[in-house]
């Protein structure tokens, strides 16, 4: 079986952490090849640094839009393509993300579903949420989905298996509420291509070692596992 990537967010409670830059040599020193971030929580300047150091370590960069209105969120459009990050994640207004991606080497993963709420939350009904992956993952411009499955109420396990069957072609990154071993094993074996943890590991939820380096080797751990 095919292992997830795993993405590493440098973000705690949907906010890029203050101390971001400082991070990332301890967790490329952890093995960490795929790192995050919100657009959210530093200034431009700032996260031009972290982007620049996070490139410089060899890891690819990743960033996720949280804002769920037209304007906020094309304004974290725009600071992904003037970052230059090489993943942009998340975010439903997709047309007008399109039209400004176009011609950017960016790699565009959307919402599907409905998203509401801060921190977010995906609603609609099972069937609906496939249909949107669906309909998301025919578009010319959309390299995969962002799947906010521990946001919805309803079987998890299950939502992530029939989207992932269901988008074929396109990769499929599970985000959010992703904090313990059975949530771990859930998107391995929904056959997901990449998950993403930020807040448990800042909060040190993972049953070992409660420093940063001791719940990234964790997460690894479950992905060793048969």
């Amino acid at each position: 079986m095919t292992r997830p990537d795993f993405i590493f967010m440098l973000t705690r409670h949907d906010r890029t952490v203050e101390n971001a830059v400082d991070l990332v040599e301890i967790v490329r020193a952890a093995g960490v090849r795929h790192i995050g971030f919100k657009d959210i929580g530093l200034p431009f300047a700032s996260l031009q640094t972290l982007t620049h150091k996070i490139r410089q370590s060899g890891a690819t960069t990743y960033l996720e839009v949280v804002s769920l209105d037209r304007e906020s969120e094309l304004r974290s459009v725009q600071a992904g393509i003037a970052l230059g990050v090489d993943y942009l994640l998340g975010g439903t207004h997709v047309d007008d993300a399109l039209r400004l991606l176009k011609g950017t080497k960016i790699r565009y993963y959307p919402f599907p579903g409905r998203i509401s709420g801060h921190p977010s939350r995906l609603e609609g009904t099972e069937g609906e949420i496939v249909r949107s992956a669906v309909d998301l993952a025919s578009r010319p411009g959309v390299h995969g989905l962002d799947l906010l499955a521990y946001r919805f109420a309803g079987d998890v396990p299950s939502l992530m298996r029939k989207v992932r069957a269901a988008v074929t072609g396109k990769r499929v990154i599970v985000a959010g509420s992703i904090d313990r071993q059975e949530r771990i094993q859930a998107v391995v074996s929904a056959g997901a291509d990449g998950f993403t943890v930020g807040t448990a590991a800042f909060d040190g939820v993972f049953s070992t070692s409660g420093d940063l380096t001791g719940q990234i080797d964790y997460v690894r751990m479950m992905l060793s596992r048969p």
